[in-house]
């Protein structure tokens, strides 16, 4: 399909004060969540990194996308850690794999990261880089921001918050105990985010208004309960969530929702991103701002309308020309795997 004219000519104001979320790192360019994902991000102009976080055995927060590692590191080769493979039910789903909870720091330290995507974005860098905890995250910004001479945010996920503390190992204190205890996160742009609403509220009441902690509440798919809602019997889902008055009660605790794009702009029959849903202006209408999560450099990923060359393809004009339409929708801010592609859309540059 050939290029579109948004594709090779985009718009040229300037969002440049919309800040780009590094989602995992640049993780189209490196495995998620490693220190060589952030590093690479930074330099390619994130204005905050994200690590999702989940707890080991012995009470550490590392970055892992979910407590399943079997699909992110190379524990499957390991044979010592045959065992270990075993189903739980997390969030009221059952999950088959190998699970943080059940290593120590230590044991998850002889783990290598591996790709996530590897049909689309290959292995090259499996095998080179280790998980990363929490302490190392942060002590590794402070080293970057001074290096270059910017502040850079944390935006950091609790994964599976009701499920953790379920089982002995709370996030939440740990994670604010860990901002605070440090010069640099105690001032620097910060942004908790969860699917969970509970955690949030609790956080709210802990660190007040104003802050350098921003709270983000995640909305998942429009049918879902978020995972405490549900095991406490409530019967508010994402899309209840997503109403005007849904909206409200969340100004009430957080700053922000973040929301899947499609959501926000959806495609349309034809392929081409659509006319915007009310949901960006109900949430300003509410005192939120509104994170779009999350957009990726490949063809699969993107609408149809602005694919080109081969399907599994790198389409950097594509990314930026998608990023762009939400961008002119109003949007606040975005995840990205590729920061510098999210850096040229906010800028009005040429993609690469």
């Amino acid at each position: 399909m050939a290029c579109s004219a948004a594709m090779a000519a985009p718009p040229a104001q300037s969002f440049a004060h919309v800040p780009v979320y590094a989602h995992r790192g640049a993780s189209a360019l490196l495995p998620e969540h490693t220190l060589a994902a952030y590093a690479q991000a930074i330099a390619d102009g994130a204005d905050y990194i994200e690590p999702d976080l989940v707890m080991t055995r012995d009470g550490v927060m590392v970055a892992r996308h979910e407590n399943e590692i079997g699909g992110t590191t190379d524990v499957a080769a390991h044979p010592g850690f045959a065992a270990r493979r075993t189903t739980k039910v997390i969030d009221g789903r059952p999950v088959e794999g190998w699970f943080t909870e059940d290593f120590t720091l230590a044991e998850l330290k002889t783990l290598h990261a591996r790709e996530r995507l590897p049909e689309l974005r290959g292995t090259a860098f499996d095998g080179q880089f280790r998980i990363a905890t929490l302490d190392e995250i942060v002590e590794f910004l402070v080293q970057q921001a001074r290096r270059s001479g910017r502040g850079i945010g944390l935006a950091p996920e609790i994964k599976h918050g009701s499920y953790f503390r379920g089982i002995g190992l709370p996030m939440e204190e740990r994670l604010l105990d860990t901002l605070r205890g440090n010069a640099y996160t105690n001032v620097a742009p910060i942004l908790v985010q969860s699917f969970e609403t509970g955690n949030l509220r609790q956080l709210r009441a802990r660190i007040g208004r104003p802050s350098n902690i921003r709270l983000l509440q995640l909305l998942g798919e429009p049918e879902a309960l978020p995972a405490d809602v549900a095991l406490a019997g409530g019967g508010r889902d994402y899309a209840g969530m997503m109403t005007p008055e849904g909206l409200r009660d969340i100004a009430g605790y957080a700053d922000a929702i973040g929301v899947e794009r499609r959501a926000l702009l959806p495609v349309d029959a034809q392929g081409r991103l659509g006319a915007a849903t009310p949901l960006i202006a109900d949430a300003h209408a509410a005192g939120l701002q509104v994170v779009a999560y999350t957009f990726r450099p490949e063809n699969p990923f993107l609408p149809p309308a602005l694919r080109h060359g081969a399907a599994d393809a790198r389409n950097p004009p594509g990314a930026v020309a998608e990023i762009r339409a939400y961008l002119q929708a109003g949007i606040d801010a975005f995840f990205t795997d590729d920061p510098a592609l999210g850096r040229q859309a906010v800028e009005a540059g040429p993609a690469s």
